[in-house]
């Protein structure tokens, strides 16, 4: 965190006898960005970049983040999607340097200990995964370390949350890949994942670690199960400040997407019919979050169940149904009602599609090439705009390229990634394809709750999150098509859905009464700017 490398002043070279073991010539801070942004893109390869930015990060943090604000719309789909998902793969390959903390069964009953080996004491923010569900990627063991370690990156980068307040946590409770199981270079817990009662009470004595050791903090869930993601926010969320991000996060991103699409459209909230792909949480948490909004707008009864109708692996959700995880339930369209639209049995995206006639089609199912040109064209049969997000990542689990859908609805479709894709040229226009990336929206809810001091972060601030963002839109970028700002302006937005989602916590009862201008304050003096500072020997 106090190196300057080659930017060592010469007085401080003296006072800290640096002298001589430098090269003689100071560099400036723009020399060094220059010369260290010539150093990653000297390969091509993504992978390669990740490294050289890791190693970066590991010897001087303030230039890592430099670089990363300075080439944000180049380097944030290194750190984090897609290229962070092949990292977590080939982690024990390329390790270098431990990062954050590891907690395996073997610490059961010593938890608390562990929290106090941390490197920093004033952690604000702590993203812990027990890496199972890594993207669209599954368990990915001690390799899933990865995601915390990229999403804390893009809080310091997004909110300027400093990085010795932040803190990365692997629940290493083992792994059922056996491809890591046998793999000699592997470094997590080498065991069969741990389940059950022993997997509850590791993490509630984890949680009350935390409680202890960091009381103020936020702790983010993320890339659990689905029903273990459901299970453990829906137990802790009153118990300590935290949200899960694959729930509430991805949700107010698709929101707002949807928001922003509506400017385009001109089809109002409870007049938008909603078919999901995929049943897991993202979907789910997506499903929710517009259906609060549709209620919002007057929706209810039938005409609100079946605004939204979710698909897994199995088809349409029906109460019918056998459910093995519970949570889907809320989303089951009643036996009555499927059967009274031609879809109780086992009804596929084309049935479901060819019935509700979707003005909104989001996939978050992690199987590529879903969305086929005939379910596409079905779709854009009955809607002169369709948006269609296919929103699994990484790309590889993608549900269409976006340029397939816009031809497939003669450049009428109006669609985000969860990836990041190149802009689309059709006829004489250039689509630009935005990025339905949560980062959008987590580092403003995370900032914006820890400045408000808020207890608990509620729905409704994931509400207030998601039309911000779409605010933030402007009208350059709708004629483009693009229903996301620019990546470059993720400070600012940050700032403006942090200030927002503060005020939304002062209503709603979760936070101490403060003014919008205290907010702004404190949002503007918890932003942590990567310069150097002037070192004086004490």
């Amino acid at each position: 965190m106090y190196n300057k490398g080659s930017a060592f002043t010469y007085e401080e070279r003296e006072r800290f006898g640096l002298d001589g073991l430098l090269p003689p010539r100071m560099s400036s801070p723009e020399v060094q960005l220059d010369r260290a942004y010539a150093n990653i893109i000297r390969s091509d390869e993504p992978l390669q970049q990740y490294i050289a930015l890791a190693a970066l990060q590991d010897r001087n943090e303030t230039l890592f983040y430099k670089i990363i604000l300075r080439h944000l719309e180049k380097f944030a789909p290194v750190v984090y999607t897609p290229t962070v998902g092949l990292a977590c793969q080939e982690y024990s390959h390329i390790f270098r340097r431990g990062r954050g903390l590891w907690i395996t069964p073997l610490h059961k009953g010593k938890i608390a200990n562990l929290l106090d080996n941390a490197p920093y004491d004033d952690v604000a923010l702590i993203v812990v995964t027990d890496n199972e569900r890594i993207l669209g990627l599954g368990d990915q063991g001690a390799g899933g370390m990865g995601i915390p370690i990229g999403k804390l990156v893009l809080y310091t980068v997004g909110a300027g949350i400093h990085p010795t307040r932040v803190l990365p946590i692997s629940l290493d409770v083992g792994t059922d890949n056996e491809a890591l199981l046998e793999d000699p270079l592997y470094i997590g817990y080498r065991k069969p994942r741990l389940r059950g009662a022993e997997y509850d009470a590791l993490v509630d004595e984890f949680i009350q670690a935390v409680k202890i050791r960091f009381p103020s903090a936020l702790l983010q869930w993320e890339d659990f199960k689905k029903a273990t993601a459901f299970t453990l926010l829906d137990r802790y969320r009153t118990e300590l400040l935290s949200f899960n991000d694959d729930i509430q996060g991805t949700a107010a991103v698709a929101l707002s997407g949807v928001m922003a699409a509506m400017r385009i459209t001109d089809i109002p909230i409870t007049e938008q019919r909603v078919v999901i792909l995929g049943a897991g949480a993202a979907g789910i948490g997506i499903g929710r979050q517009l259906r609060d909004a549709m209620s919002a707008g007057g929706l209810a009864g039938d005409e609100l169940t079946a605004a939204v109708a979710v698909l897994d692996s199995r088809g349409l959700l029906v109460d019918s149904r056998d459910f093995r995880d519970d949570y889907k339930r809320e989303f089951a369209w009643p036996a009555a009602l499927a059967e009274q639209k031609g879809l109780l049995g086992s009804s596929g995206l084309a049935d479901v599609v060819g019935t509700v006639k979707p003005t909104v089609l989001i996939g978050t199912s992690g199987q590529p090439g879903t969305f086929t040109e005939d379910v596409v064209r079905m779709m854009a049969a009955h809607v002169d705009r369709p948006v269609i997000f296919p929103f699994s990542n990484p790309t590889s689990k993608c549900e269409a390229v976006p340029a397939d859908l816009i031809a497939w609805t003669d450049g009428r479709a109006l669609v985000a990634s969860g990836s990041p894709f190149d802009p689309v040229c059709y006829g004489d226009r250039t689509i630009r394809i935005g990025q339905g990336n949560n980062v959008y929206i987590f580092p403003g809810v995370g900032l914006g709750a820890l400045v408000a001091k808020a207890t608990e972060v509620t729905e409704s601030m994931f509400t207030i999150a998601a039309k911000t963002l779409a605010s933030e839109v402007g009208a350059d970028d709708l004629a483009e098509c693009a229903l996301y700002p620019p990546l470059r302006e993720l400070r600012q937005i940050t700032a403006r859905i942090a200030g927002a989602v503060a005020l939304e916590a002062v209503r709603q009862g979760v936070a101490p009464t403060a003014t919008a201008h205290e907010v702004a304050e404190r949002v503007e003096e918890a932003m942590w700017q990567p310069e150097y500072i002037r070192f004086v020997k004490s």
